[in-house]
């Protein structure tokens, strides 16, 4: 599996211990996952919204790119909000081990989004790193408690039809979207850039490539 970390410039300063904390997950439960940050990164001058953020994490699941996310943004509230409202995206608000656990047992999402501001005292990282671990400890959607898996499988692979259902494509939604927020969205090189590299669907990463030509043909003028 391929996790992405990834956040919004409020609380940028947190990017590294969240990439560092989502690597010690998987390794503590011993899985094989490649991390992958996208930032944002401390030293990153563009700023990004949790809108903006939200919307590279849909092109991200949508692409293939990566099979999950580890986000957040002050209170995580509105990183999980932003999230849910796009294509292709099923994310938890998660602030404690147990919220994880039972996120990543039960609903079987496939983006977790966790408060890097709201009550993070001198035990955050503490209180991350358990999360995390929860969050990881197990195989997705499995369904919890053990008497009751069978129930709780049905009952997430229906949520899954639903949202796939009530929403639209990514593709058809981009045209409708305001045209700054899916430039400023495409213009984040790293997340192009892994697209471009991982992504299994060429429609997506055939987005960026015609941002880029659309900025060279600006410049030139």
């Amino acid at each position: 599996m391929r996790i992405g970390v990834i956040q919004a410039s409020s609380q940028k300063s947190k990017n590294e211990t969240l990439y560092r904390c989502t690597l010690r997950a998987v390794e503590h439960n011993g899985r094989h996952d490649t991390v992958v940050n996208y930032g944002v990164f401390p030293n990153e001058e563009a700023s990004f919204s949790y809108i903006e953020t939200a919307l590279d994490i849909s092109l991200l699941l949508c692409s293939g790119a990566v099979d999950f996310i580890v986000t957040g943004c002050s209170s995580g509230q509105g990183m999980m909000l932003a999230c849910n409202s796009l294509p292709g995206v099923l994310c938890g608000f998660v602030q404690t081990p147990q919220d994880a656990y039972l996120f990543g047992r039960i609903n079987g999402g496939n983006a977790a989004s966790l408060p890097l501001g709201l009550n993070y005292g001198w035990l955050g990282e503490i209180n991350m790193q358990c999360t995390l671990d929860k969050l990881f400890d197990g195989a997705f959607g499995c369904g919890y408690p053990p008497e009751e898996a069978e129930r709780k499988r049905r009952d997430a692979e229906e949520l899954k039809r639903i949202s796939a259902v009530t929403k639209r494509t990514l593709p058809e939604v981009l045209a409708l979207y305001d045209p700054a927020l899916v430039q400023k969205a495409l213009c984040r090189k790293a997340v192009r850039d892994d697209i471009q590299d991982h992504g299994k669907h060429p429609e997506i990463a055939a987005l960026f490539m015609k941002q880029e030509m659309d900025n060279d043909e600006l410049q030139d003028h």
